[in-house]
């Protein structure tokens, strides 16, 4: 049999980026005419490369990518990729409270912040503008305050009990005013000083691996399948894990599982943290600072995964970027050669450790977090993970509530961006509708037309999933999950950020901590079998570092 490596054929590429043209108005009706004409396969759907391998299409499929790369897109303007021209275009959030679709733009300029290695202009960036949601959303009434209060998992030194949430249940603390925007810590106000620090980024580790295998058995299903799945199991709306025990043997022969997860993601199967590029990264991170400091460059972490992360645990635009690297392409070309995936999820699911080593600066998480994201990605995919990056930093705090949380996460990216229109838009329907469901069908029907791992549809529901839960941890990983699209993803940074709202493990609900049995696998070097209690003291050490 002979072996194929998907995510890098250009024959198996010209459809996506295809795509992304259409996405970002590109006009690439010539070089889409000539694929057509030459028999070239549309983008697959869901796996890495086209049914039927075309080699003898690799030709011209280098030809059209260098092509379409080059047409210029008439969104650059709002979207750009270099640091400081996002920070010209980031304001002081104000307007409407709650996080609020609402002004476009307005308020004064943020100071650039230092430079960052992305030395260019705008690369290829993104679509049609979106209409912004309603401008005075209907708040959903009484929602569950905090997370649950069973007994967490493992054990944890005592450091003086955290607080609850501060803002649990709290709707009154969104967007910042002009006065409030984030900024960072003044001499002597230093939040990883905190003695509860430690605590809520153990609560943010297992959170992020909750919520990570709770979706793991459905990714890259469609989303009606997933609620079909969790219906037949009486799991729906979402409250545990996902079983194939009571499911109709013909339901799971019409959407099977993914079949990689299911044997160790399901309830009936699940047995410690298993291997997940959504856990990967955040341990690449921290590689990363404890190899490099905070004052690492793009180059280092591009040293780092050639050091440490196996070819083969990449995907979409990390191995696009991982061959790029190969073949001598450095950073940050290594994000836009041949690289129709560098608006998708992947920069945004490494994003957790920037802003859990940055507690209440989100804009220096940010700019940490583009430092890693232009190696693979730009404009919106970059947004992404300066948007978590910032929102998991004002959670960090220990003084932010998920509202004012995600308004730092706004603040931080352009606010033309579509990522920025979509996260608003998420936060909108959230309020406006009681029904967590309703709020999905919404999105789907004006975002369903990206790619399901694209950044800007993902951002939205993740989005919506924190606003809507109000900070209570089960309702979020469950919302972010039950919406779709990445799932796996999604219910990872909702776990984060709303581990970190718990402030500390025990907080968390012992169905979800306990099957984790405190213990991770992964490929990545020294890590296989660690516990979380000793990645969030790892971490910690971070945080603190002068």
């Amino acid at each position: 049999m002979n072996l194929r490596v998907t995510w890098v054929q250009p024959e198996d590429l010209v459809g996506h980026e295809l795509r992304q043209a259409a996405e970002d108005g590109r006009d690439a009706r010539a070089p889409a005419a000539r694929w057509a004409a030459a028999g070239g396969p549309p983008a697959p759907d869901a796996a890495g490369a086209s049914a039927t391998p075309r080699p003898d299409l690799r030709p011209l499929a280098e030809e059209l990518l260098d092509a379409l790369a080059a047409l210029p897109s008439p969104l650059a303007e709002h979207e750009p990729t270099a640091l400081p021209d996002i920070l010209a275009l980031t304001a002081a959030p104000s307007g409407p409270p709650h996080g609020d679709a609402g002004t476009e733009d307005g308020g004064r300029p943020r100071t650039p912040l230092p430079g960052s290695p992305y030395g260019g202009g705008a690369a290829p960036t993104p679509p049609h503008p979106m209409p912004d949601a309603s401008p005075r959303p209907h708040e959903a009434p009484g929602t569950t305050p905090g997370p649950g209060g069973l007994p967490g998992s493992g054990r944890f030194p005592e450091h003086g009990d955290a607080p609850a949430s501060p803002h649990a249940g709290n709707r009154s603390g969104g967007l910042p005013g002009p006065g409030d925007a984030p900024t960072s810590p003044g001499p002597g106000d230093r939040p990883a000083d905190d003695p509860a620090l430690l605590p809520r980024l153990y609560a943010a580790w297992l959170g992020r691996a909750v919520g990570c295998l709770l979706g793991k058995p459905v990714e890259k299903l469609p989303l009606p399948a997933i609620r079909a799945l969790a219906r037949a199991t009486g799991n729906w709306p979402l409250t545990t894990w996902f079983t194939a025990r009571g499911v109709p043997p013909e339901l799971l022969a019409a959407h099977p599982w993914n079949r990689r997860s299911a044997p160790t993601s399901l309830a009936e199967n699940i047995d410690g943290m298993p291997e997940d590029d959504d856990l990967n990264y955040p341990l690449l991170n921290l590689l990363l600072l404890q190899r490099y400091g905070r004052g690492f460059t793009t180059a280092d972490v591009a040293r780092l995964w050639l050091d440490e992360l196996p070819a083969g645990r990449t995907f979409t635009a990390e191995r696009v970027a991982y061959r790029n690297l190969l073949d001598g392409i450095e950073p940050p070309l290594t994000a836009v050669r041949r690289n129709p995936f560098r608006e998708w999820i992947g920069a945004q699911i490494r994003a957790d450790v920037h802003g859990w080593t940055h507690p209440g600066d989100p804009v220096a998480a940010a700019a940490q977090a583009h430092r890693d994201a232009v190696l693979t990605h730009t404009a919106n995919g970059v947004y992404g993970a300066m948007f978590v990056a910032a929102t998991v930093a004002a959670a960090a705090s220990g003084t932010a509530d998920v509202h004012r949380s995600l308004a730092a996460g706004l603040a931080v990216v352009p606010p033309r961006s579509r990522l920025a229109r979509a996260v608003r838009r998420g936060i909108a329907h959230a309020r406006a509708h009681t029904d967590f469901d309703a709020v999905v069908d919404r999105l789907h029907a004006e975002l369903g037309g990206y790619h399901w791992v694209h950044a800007v549809p993902n951002a939205a529901l993740l989005a919506a999933a924190l606003t809507h839960a109000d900070g209570d941890f089960s309702r979020s990983v469950c919302a972010a999950v039950s919406g779709g699209w990445d799932t796996d993803s999604n219910g990872a940074t909702a776990g984060s950020v709303a581990g970190l709202l718990a402030g500390r493990p025990e907080r968390l609900p012992e169905r979800w901590t306990s099957p984790l049995k405190n213990r991770l696998a992964t490929s990545v070097p020294s890590f296989d079998g660690i516990g979380f209690d000793t990645l969030a003291a790892l971490t910690h050490l971070e945080a603190v570092r002068p």
